[in-house]
């Protein structure tokens, strides 16, 4: 026993450094934090130029957050400025999100807070990170929807929503949290109630007004239209109400442990879980082949066999790095012993930031890309 006891002890050490020369020596950021590069060019197959920046991560020393681009929804910022201004050691970029507006394209979950749902099961981690204690993460593919849960003539009605945090569309109704702006950002032509209280309660009815200032304690519902449909109609100021989460998990999530997690953030292709490389994409419906099989900058968050926590950039599109297809950050996985990993937004967006600087190199020759959020890392 006290022989197996020491050998993991020196398991959890050494860590990947002992598999071979491929990674730099460790850069030891903070307790529990420690930075390394690899610019093994074996990494991708053909052979060619690569810069990765990774950080390895203990559970029991870090926690990791959610951070919003300007603290709410809309519009986008660099990482490094939401490093900034939360104050976190270290952070990169996250989930997907519509470059025009800032806006998170796929599901988001911050501070306990649904900020942005989809229909689609799209890659996601869930993330409990509590001020004591230990982080933990949970990988799956993963849809979110909200619903309107109300009493009308003494029957339960559910009213499904078909957006949250995003912006309004006509003949839909939306979900508006303080998280996204100070006011909905929606122009006339719609009907907004204000909902407040405990219970939620809704307080005003504005019809044909738009830009709804959204209670700091509170929501706005926005329908896109004047002609309302049966029940919304019946929303009058004081009838009482209830907002409830509906998820779905593609490989056995328990929709109990997603509603208590601290953090869903999302990405667009799960490639480990439990142990086990992922290849049933079909269900994300990714935007082409070329997604999948081309060499781009890639993000990944994942989890070794040890339990330490992997934020992993991969640069690309330049002559110092060519960028990875799925197969070849599969294979980066490996080397890691990930036994959960999940492939984040890419592109010009990748971005690693470490002690208020970024350490990769970023595609976009204007410099890092304001994305919409990030993963912040935190010393306990």
């Amino acid at each position: 026993m006290l022989f197996v006891l020491l050998t993991l002890a020196c398991g959890a050490t050494q860590g990947p450094t002992s598999q071979g020369a491929w990674l730099s020596a460790p850069d030891p950021v903070a307790r529990g934090v420690e930075f390394f590069t690899s610019t093994d060019q074996t990494l991708v197959e053909p052979a060619g130029p690569i810069s990765v920046s990774l950080l390895r991560l203990d559970p029991a020393r870090v926690r990791l957050s959610s951070l919003l681009s300007n603290d709410q929804v809309m519009y986008a910022e660099p990482v490094l400025e939401m490093a900034a201004r939360a104050k976190v050691l270290a952070a990169v970029n996250a989930g997907f999100f519509n470059i025009n507006n800032g806006e998170p394209v796929g599901l988001l979950k911050v501070a306990g807070e649904l900020v942005s749902d989809t229909p689609i099961p799209k890659g996601a981690i869930a993330i409990w990170s509590p001020p004591v204690g230990r982080t933990s993460l949970a990988f799956d593919q993963v849809s979110a929807r909200a619903e309107l849960h109300v009493l009308i003539d003494g029957k339960p009605v559910v009213v499904p929503i078909d957006g949250v945090d995003t912006t309004r569309a006509r003949g839909k109704l939306m979900l508006y949290s303080p998280k996204y702006h100070e006011h909905t950002d929606t122009a006339g032509n719609g009907v907004e109630w204000v909902l407040g209280g405990k219970p939620l309660t809704v307080t005003t009815v504005r019809r044909d007004a738009g830009s709804t200032p959204i209670p700091a304690d509170g929501l706005v519902l926005s329908f896109g239209g004047l002609e309302l449909p049966e029940p919304l109609g019946l929303l009058v100021p004081g009838v009482t109400l209830e907002v409830r989460r509906a998820w779905t998990s593609v490989n056995g999530l328990e929709s109990d442990r997603l509603e208590s997690a601290d953090h869903v953030v999302n990405g667009a292709g799960l490639l480990r879980r439990g142990g086990v490389a992922a290849t049933n994409w079909d269900v994300e419906k990714f935007s082409g082949a070329a997604f999948i099989q081309s060499r781009h900058p890639r993000t990944m968050v994942g989890v070794d066999r040890m339990g330490f926590i992997w934020l992993v950039v991969v640069d690309g599109r330049q002559q110092v790095s060519v960028g990875m297809s799925f197969n070849e950050l599969q294979r980066l996985a490996d080397r890691l012993e990930l036994t959960d990993a999940l492939n984040l937004d890419g592109g010009g967006s990748s971005t690693m930031v470490v002690r208020g600087k970024v350490v990769n190199r970023p595609s976009d020759a204007a410099g890092p890309r304001a994305v919409s959020d990030a993963i912040g890392v935190s010393v306990r």
